[in-house]
């Protein structure tokens, strides 16, 4: 891994006497992209106020208007959502704003695929079905934009569509250039869409609900509340950069996540013991999200949808802990297919590719994600982790920042079944005796090089032990919350380490003493193999090193103390 400073310049004076932040602050900014006062501004200070006109989103009028018809004429409404985190949140936010709207919920349903029996999004089954209930109008979230097929045979039958997705728009290229294909729904809602005047592209499927509702109800009460909280949600849990909008949406909505009325997830915070805590981005990533994803990867995700809309406290408790309870199980399967895969590429010598192609048969399907997304970490490169589905290989995707891969797929899309996703992620399904033939071609089409799949530490600047205070961390405090695109600051600094200690059951935390050449002292925190940890340590001569880290404040028994916690170590 190579450790560089970020290079970005600016005066950084000047746009801290502007903005009545410290030059230091504005220094993190700044490598983060806000350079413009009216980027620090909205940065700092952006408010509900200041979210986008929904209106600006493509096919928004004409997606209210329609959705005000059917609603008048009490015609049959059914959601279709997806079985992840942001396919859960966009189905019951369509469902909390349209219920609320035609004043009851009969007439309006939700259909979450489920992700073995049915697959990512629409399929002939969900619109077969659809045209033998009676179903007027059909409203996708988080999915849509790739089913031409499927909305063209929901037209023949008579039923309205509307997309509402933020997945990319498939498209094919000609000798004209680049020709993009729509689906032929009566409205298509996706700010990726080329022609799209939305001003902020990177928003979430929920978030893209999430303004629907806010262009029917037109002004601000309690189920918008409700939907914000989950556009939040979503916003973290599908891994989008918090910046720009997404950065108000998610401020807003985790300072109204444990007050807001919604039973199921207070029973959920309740379940997972965060009563007591304030919700966070990691809380969402790492704790509570995982508990929704699980239920679609091992179960049926319309078990979130039932906690969600539970009515009495009861049995939002018994649908809480049973999550959690399948997120466990998750977890045990995913750490046997992560060391089975990590056997495989070993044994066959997959590291001499540039992408690695995984085929893992045995594992669930819905575990693909999780464990290319753990490999794509490890080796840095475009991951791809194949699965044994019901009559076909089915796939997940996770990529580094130089590797788009939705369109490195597109270059091979011959080979697939069905395909989509965005740049760091996607998901695919092919014929079994393809899978050799896959990796071959995805390799062959390949163009990194070398020093594309060399990890960067990008830090924000060399920070002495001593420089850490309160004065600092209060300062720090005005760029929370942190997440995606908007990391936690990471500073640099070179140190002696003595009186380490490994902790925890696993053996996976570390606690040492830190002190630099000035005999500046602190506490370090690391979490990570702990048994390797301490070999490294004891082969250390000097017991000094280089450390990447972060300050935080470390809260136990009613005191709160600093402490550093260490991302990256090199000892020398």
């Amino acid at each position: 891994m190579k450790w560089q400073l970020n290079p970005k310049r600016a005066d950084f004076d000047l746009l801290a006497k502007g903005h009545g932040i410290s030059p230091l602050t504005a220094k993190i900014m700044v490598n983060r992209g806000i350079t413009e006062d009216v980027q620090v501004e909205r940065f700092l200070n952006g408010t509900q106020a200041d979210m986008y006109d929904p209106m600006l989103l493509k096919d928004m009028k004409k997606a209210v208007s329609l959705l005000d018809e059917y609603i008048q004429k009490n015609k049959r409404i059914r959601i279709i959502g997806d079985y992840d985190i942001d396919g859960i949140c966009s189905a019951y936010i369509l469902y909390k704003g349209l219920s609320f709207v035609k004043k009851n919920c009969y007439g309006i349903d939700i259909r979450i695929p489920h992700r073995v029996t049915d697959g990512y999004g629409l399929n002939d089954r969900l619109i077969d079905e659809a045209v033998e209930d009676g179903v007027d109008l059909i409203i996708t979230c988080d999915n849509g934009i790739a089913a031409y097929d499927q909305i063209k045979r929901a037209k023949e039958h008579g039923i309205c569509v509307i997309v509402t997705d933020h997945h990319e728009v498939p498209y094919e290229d000609t000798d004209g250039g680049r020709n993009y294909i729509l689906p032929p729904a009566d409205a298509v809602i996706d700010p990726k869409q080329e022609d799209c005047t939305y001003p902020f592209q990177n928003i979430c499927g929920a978030v893209v609900a999430y303004k629907v509702i806010c262009a029917l109800i037109q002004r601000v009460n309690a189920v918008l509340e409700e939907c914000l909280v989950f556009a939040a949600f979503a916003t973290v849990g599908d891994v989008m950069d918090l910046i720009d909008e997404n950065r108000i949406i998610v401020k807003y909505g985790l300072k109204k996540m444990k007050t807001f009325p919604n039973m199921g997830l207070q029973a959920l915070i309740s379940a997972c013991d965060l009563e007591n805590k304030e919700i966070t981005p990691y809380h969402i990533g790492f704790v509570l999200g995982p508990c929704f994803n699980a239920s679609g990867r091992l179960d049926d995700a319309y078990r979130v949808i039932e906690l969600l809309c539970a009515t009495t406290k009861e049995e939002a408790d018994v649908l809480a802990i049973s999550l959690k309870q399948l997120n466990q199980e998750r977890q045990d399967l995913t750490t046997q297919g992560e060391k089975k895969a990590y056997e495989m590429i070993e044994a066959q010598g997959l590291l001499k590719d540039r992408v690695l192609v995984v085929y893992l048969p045995d594992v669930h399907e819905s575990l693909a994600g999780i464990i290319a997304g753990r490999l794509c970490k490890k080796y840095y490169r475009p991951t791809f982790v194949l699965t044994n589905g019901d009559d076909c290989v089915k796939g997940s995707g996770r990529s580094i920042e130089a590797y788009h891969m939705y369109d490195e797929m597109t270059k091979v899309k011959d080979l697939f079944l069905k395909y989509g996703g965005h740049k760091l992620a996607a998901g695919l399904s092919l014929p079994s005796d393809q899978v050799e033939i896959f990796r071959e071609r995805i390799n062959e089409v390949c163009t990194l090089r070398d020093c594309d799949l060399e990890e960067t530490l990008m830090l924000d600047l060399q920070m002495k032990l001593g420089w850490v205070s309160d004065r600092l961390m209060n300062e720090l405090e005005k760029l929370e919350p942190y997440g995606n695109g908007n990391e936690k600051p990471l500073f640099a600094e070179r140190v002696y380490v003595s009186q380490v200690r490994v902790m925890g059951d696993k053996h996976n935390v570390v606690r040492m003493q830190l002190r630099n050449e000035e005999n500046s002292t602190a506490v370090g925190i690391c979490f990570c193999d702990g048994d390797t940890f301490m070999q490294d340590y004891l082969n250390s001569l000097e017991k000094k090193a280089r450390i990447a880290y972060s300050p935080e404040w470390n809260e136990y028994g009613g005191y709160r103390s600093l402490q550093m916690k260490i991302r990256h170590i090199e000892w020398y």
